[in-house]
């Protein structure tokens, strides 16, 4: 292969590689828009059902059956270190558990329900212990 030859397919490889570094970034844009998109769903509905649960006087409606496993994961990490306070995020790292924003939110959702249920306090704001 003579110097013409090896720059030509340098070339190609180089065109090649550019061609699928664009197509990954509009694969980014357009992921990144889908997940903007999700990320403002959620927040609609976290307002809304607030908005709701503020409309139900205290104690009238029963309390909604948790996810189990969750649960019973959570506490055991709060029955371990009954001193400690947590952050969701902190929860999420000690169970080996996903930390994107969405999985976290859910857990603060279900923490929030565990100190409304009186098991756990919240010592300040976004931090959770378990109730003495």
């Amino acid at each position: 292969m003579n110097v013409t030859e090896l720059l030509d397919l340098l070339r190609q490889q180089h065109d090649q590689a550019t061609a699928h570094a664009e197509a990954l970034r509009r694969q980014i844009e357009e992921l990144t828009a889908s997940l903007t998109e999700a990320e403002g769903r959620l927040a609609e509905l976290a307002t809304t059902r607030k908005n709701i649960e503020n409309l139900i006087p205290a104690g009238s409606a029963p309390p909604a059956e948790p996810a189990a496993d969750s649960y019973q994961q959570l506490l055991s990490v709060f029955n371990k270190h009954s001193d400690q306070p947590f952050r969701a995020r902190e929860l999420h790292e000690a169970l080996g558990w996903p930390t994107d924003e969405a999985t976290v939110n859910v857990t603060r959702s279900r923490l929030g329900r565990l100190v409304r249920q009186g098991i756990l306090s919240q010592p300040v704001r976004g931090q959770y212990q378990k109730r003495t």
